[in-house]
């Protein structure tokens, strides 16, 4: 993985209809844009969600990333790691910041340092220490404390079987 030190920003922006022009990055910089990461709770909203868009600054360039595209941001100390299949940043943020902005848009927090795309999300299997081991449909695995077993249900709409999370 490529891995980018000089990350400085990371701001979710709205999916764009148009070509984007200097107002919209500078809005989403820090401008007038809206900032708050809500989703519209109207009919599209799944729609939206998927075409939503992340702009990242990094070595001088700002880089327009799909939020369907991030498999995973695990803390790495003071900073974040935006994990891609193609490229990866580096982004000084905090990962309970980013779980805040990014929960709207289909991210879940399984571990104090990890979230996940929920759409990357193949299986999860019970350990017998009461915590979770999350299989992702690249092949990588993550460990779900018992702290966020709860957020596990974030995954799906609709959960069909017996005592999916007993103990709950």
């Amino acid at each position: 993985m490529n891995h980018s030190a000089n990350s400085i920003s990371a701001t979710v922006v709205e999916p764009e209809t148009s070509e984007t022009t200097e107002t919209d990055i500078l809005q989403s910089f820090g401008g007038s844009a809206s900032q708050s990461g809500e989703m519209p709770s109207e009919p599209g909203e799944l729609d939206v969600r998927q075409t939503a868009r992340l702009a990242v600054k990094s070595d001088g360039s700002i880089f327009f990333i799909n939020l369907n595209d991030v498999i995973a941001v695990e803390a790495q100390g003071n900073y974040v790691l935006l994990q891609r299949e193609s490229r990866s940043f580096r982004l000084r943020e905090s990962i309970s910041d980013l779980a805040e902005r990014l929960k709207h848009f289909g991210f879940v927090r399984i571990h104090r340092s990890a979230l996940v795309n929920r759409s990357w999300v193949e299986e999860i299997r019970p350990c017998v220490s009461g915590e979770y081991l999350l299989r992702l449909r690249s092949g990588r695995e993550f460990s779900v404390t018992r702290t966020y077993k709860r957020n596990l249900e974030a995954l799906a709409e609709l959960w069909l079987g017996n005592e999916l999370f007993s103990g709950n």
